[in-house]
């Protein structure tokens, strides 16, 4: 069996007085998710996270290490894909898709946003990542 293991983040933004977080569209599969991407060598899954999400939206991102949750699953047989989500606090908040990659990308409501994720993973973490950011444990 393979294994793949990716990261990335919850990016998020406080927008008139609301939290708000990035969605993006991915072109090959059309399903809603949180940027993310492979580790390359010798990166941390921090930088890993820092660098895919400023690849795929042009956003700088500062990110909170003591959320990290994990999510596996099966991409295709014979292959184990884990992926580690940090939250991510927006440093900017202009993006741009990567073009190869993305087709569209979204600031949502984080209140919203399981309406339009595609998998139960993803908006499983959404709760978990709306608690930390209201609770304070991410910072804000």
């Amino acid at each position: 069996m393979r294994h793949e293991k990716s990261c990335g983040a919850i990016v998020y933004r406080k927008h008139h007085g609301n939290i708000e977080i990035l969605l993006i569209r991915h072109i090959n599969s059309g399903h809603w998710s949180f940027p993310k991407g492979h580790i390359e060598p010798g990166e941390t899954e921090i930088e890993t996270a820092v660098r895919e999400i400023k690849e795929e939206t042009s956003i700088d991102v500062m990110i909170d290490p003591t959320f990290r949750e994990t999510v596996s699953y099966s991409p295709k047989r014979d292959t184990q894909k884990i992926v580690v989500y940090f939250i991510g606090r927006a440093k900017n908040y202009n993006f741009a898709p990567q073009e190869d990659e993305i087709s569209e990308i979204r600031w949502v409501d984080i209140g919203y946003a399981s309406h339009i994720l595609t998998y139960e993973n993803d908006k499983n973490i959404v709760i978990k990542a709306k608690n930390a950011i209201k609770n304070g444990s991410a910072f804000c």
